[in-house]
């Protein structure tokens, strides 16, 4: 198998079954890609107590700067009903114009496609003068605790140092070429518990029936407008994403009632002010209302989600120029510059270099027959390939 071709390097990542949070053979694959191109490859694994150990790979060329970092993920979500597959989601099957598997496009191909884009530059350029690592975790699509966040701490602890990274996430969303993405919105999340009293549904007056203050808390996170958006985001919104009484008796009060709740938030906020007014709006809610008339104010509790996403925008210009020049070099559209979208792992990476998403189109993420159009692997190859040598000689005269 030849590493310059990006369909072959995809299949052989496809047929390693690593579902989240299993190795599977993917890193494997991968440091037997790398390797013979120079890399000097590691794999580290990152435990932590409750959470499966995962093991992801850091891999580098070169030595001096110029760096430039790789970022994904060879995990995957699972196949679901894999009968249901018009091909075996770990074939890595052609049929006409589509390879179909599961990581197809999320995010396995990217990483094809950059491993493809680096084999060919040094084939036709040598390596590049700088640096080029890719740092790969296993730990995506899971609770993303040991994945990203502690392969960069080990990493800089042992010294790396990076001017830019680039994400492969998919990020088009109809053709290729379509969007870069520039930064991501902050997530909270977080889960209401209103206090009630139980008692027979045939005497009230017993009893504080909390679904009754529920619904203005809830109203009161979804009605007003938290912003208008911003040049670079829009609007932040908070969805309530689950409401729960945990009652199955028809005939009884329950003594509580929840829901849970998110919000993407853009550079208006930042986790702790966003936190802030949330718990503004909730107590202005539960103050002028009560659970029945006569009676106290509503009672409630709030629990915070550990692990906030905070938002991000990158401003480098030479980063985004370089890979704006090589996506119309190549496909003659100019990028969007967007924020939309989840979160991903370039919530940690932003704390170390300047961070930039691009991939392949995700239309067919995370489904069922999950598949990616051969000719786009070439076209993304081709843009990773004149994107490296864009980004280092700009790097070089800066």
């Amino acid at each position: 198998m030849s590493v310059s071709d990006p369909v072959a390097t995809l299949q052989t990542l496809i047929r390693c079954p690593s579902v989240t949070p299993a190795e599977g053979g993917a890193l494997k694959a991968l440091e037997a890609m790398l390797t013979p191109l120079g890399f000097s490859v590691e794999r580290m694994v990152a435990s932590e107590p409750g959470t499966p150990d995962v093991e992801n790979l850091y891999a580098r060329l070169g030595t001096e700067g110029p760096h430039l970092m790789f970022a994904g993920h060879t995990d995957v979500v699972p196949p679901g009903d894999e009968a249901s597959w018009s091909h075996p989601p770990f074939a890595a099957e052609i049929d006409g114009d589509q390879l179909f598997g599961r990581g197809a496009v999320d995010m396995k191909g990217g990483i094809a496609c950059f491993v493809s884009a680096v084999a060919r530059h040094i084939e036709s350029h040598g390596a590049p003068k700088g640096s080029i690592s890719f740092l790969i975790t296993g730990d995506e699509e899971g609770p993303s605790v040991n994945g990203t966040e502690k392969l960069l701490r080990w990493a800089a602890e042992k010294g790396e140092r990076w001017d830019a990274c680039l994400v492969g996430e998919p990020t088009n969303p109809d053709y290729l070429g379509d969007m870069i993405k520039i930064g991501r919105r902050g997530s909270v999340s977080g889960r209401v518990t209103v206090l009630g009293l139980q008692g027979h549904a045939a005497y009230p007056h017993l009893a504080d029936n909390p679904v009754r203050g529920l619904l203005p808390l809830a109203s009161a996170l979804m009605g007003e407008p938290f912003d208008a958006g911003t040049p670079e985001f829009p609007a932040s919104n908070l969805e309530v994403t689950s409401i729960d009484v945990g009652n199955p008796a028809t005939n009884v009060i329950p003594g509580k009632a929840g829901f849970a709740f998110n919000i993407r938030f853009n550079d208006t906020w930042t986790a702790e002010t966003v936190k802030a007014e949330i718990v503004r709006r909730l107590d202005e809610a539960a103050a002028s209302g009560s659970l029945r008339p006569g009676r106290d104010a509503v009672r409630y509790e709030i629990v915070w989600a550990e692990r906030p996403s905070h938002v991000f925008l990158t401003r480098n210009n030479g980063l985004i120029a370089s890979l704006t020049g090589a996506v119309e070099e190549v496909t003659g559209r100019t990028p969007a510059l967007s924020t939309t979208g989840g979160t991903s792992d370039a919530r940690f990476i932003k704390d170390y270099c300047p961070v930039v998403e691009f991939g392949l189109v995700g239309q067919t993420m995370h489904m069922v027959d999950e598949r990616v159009a051969l000719a786009d692997l070439e076209t993304l190859t081709q843009i990773y390939g004149t994107f490296l040598s864009r980004w280092f000689a700009n790097a070089l005269l800066s």
